[in-house]
């Protein structure tokens, strides 16, 4: 057994010390004094110490390889990989390596960004560091909700709940983080449609088994365990993934709502589907890879026309020109071929009760 792996299991024991700051008790959250006139809105109650700081280490500009590389011999075609593009370079930050880190700060063509997976809540966001000058992110070892919080690494540190999307502790409270788009799909499907993408390499110089799941069957879609209390809403199972989509996230302030995507509803719709809906902030449809499992959120727009789609034995094709398109939004065939829809960078995959936990006045779309 690894010490890593070791780690893992003693997380999943009840050790876990529930912290007492209140509200307000910034210093209570990272033991320096310093901070206690910095603010904090998380309820103490809510926030569970899971590991020591910097215990999960994080990755900063890892090394980087093609998929025949020695270093990507690690990766199964079916497992999955956090996929995006940086200046017209693809990139895959498989789900293996952030089990075991969780946060990768990645520096590439002029982006500045960080890959977050957070494995209890498996929720996968994707940040834009460059607001923030490219500071980078590590793992603060607390948690909220169940989910990952975050630390800053600058002068005065402020803390991230992953899921929140914005620093709710220390001198950065109410700033928001900027959304990257990228698609967490399977490795194989993801190769298929970058050949030439880069991975993050095994060599990374920690002893870390990166093909194995270090949580067991955790999750499993219908293992209703978790390692804290949290109420589980039943409309879909607990560890069931979903696309979500944050209402007021695109174009207003953060809020509680939003619609959630089941992959299980998607797969009884076949290899490929389609889900279309007007919100407030307007029509969003989202396109569905059965190989890849893997949804994706886009505007149904291009060029100022409304378009509308179908699915059909060779895929996704839109109603006005017969073109058809992937899962990236991104015409493959037919007159509109190499045009590409506005991805909605908010969109992120998650656990459905971690989603529900963040959205508690969430819709769930149905297929049919």
């Amino acid at each position: 057994m690894s010490s890593r792996y070791h780690a893992r299991k003693l997380i999943a024991a009840p050790i876990f010390l529930m912290l007492a700051a209140g509200c307000s008790d910034f210093a209570g959250l990272t033991g320096n004094p310093e901070d206690e006139q910095s603010e904090c809105t998380l309820p103490g109650g809510a926030i569970f110490n899971g590991a020591a700081r910097d215990g999960i280490p994080a990755l900063t500009d890892p090394i980087l390889e093609a998929p025949t590389g020695a270093g990507a011999a690690y990766l199964r075609p079916y497992d999955r990989v956090v996929g995006l593009e940086l200046g017209g370079e693809h990139v895959a930050i498989p789900l293996n390596i952030l089990w075991w880190h969780e946060v990768v700060n990645l520096g590439r063509n002029g982006f500045q960004v960080v890959v977050t997976h957070c494995p209890l809540t498996g929720s996968t966001l994707v940040f834009d560091r460059e607001p923030l000058h490219g500071t980078e992110f590590g793992v603060s070892g607390l948690l909220y909700q169940s989910n990952l919080i975050l630390y800053d690494r600058g002068e005065r540190e402020s803390l991230w709940p992953q899921m929140a999307r914005s620093a709710q502790c220390g001198p950065r409270i109410g700033t928001v983080l900027k959304m990257v788009t990228a698609v967490e799909i399977r490795w194989d499907q993801w190769r298929r449609l970058h050949p030439e993408t880069l991975v993050v390499s095994s060599f990374q110089g920690y002893d870390r088994e990166y093909r194995s799941y270090p949580y067991g069957s955790y999750d499993e879609p219908d293992n209703r365990y978790l390692l804290f209390p949290v109420e589980i809403d039943p409309r879909r199972p607990p560890k069931e993934r979903v696309l979500g989509i944050p209402f007021g996230a695109m174009d207003g302030p953060l809020g509680d709502g939003g619609i959630a995507f089941p992959f299980g509803e998607f797969a009884e719709t076949g290899r490929w589907g389609v889900a279309r809906e007007d919100l407030e902030e307007g029509a969003v449809v989202v396109f569905w890879d059965g190989e890849g499992q893997a949804a994706m959120a886009h505007r149904p727009v291009l060029d100022g026309r409304i378009l509308s789609f179908r699915v059909t034995d060779h895929g996704i094709v839109d109603e006005q020109t017969g073109s058809t398109w992937n899962v990236e939004g991104l015409a493959v065939d037919g007159p509109l071929a190499s045009r590409r829809l506005r991805s909605i960078p908010e969109a992120y995959v998650a656990f459905w009760f971690a989603w529900a936990v963040f959205h508690p006045r969430a819709e769930l779309w149905e297929a049919g």
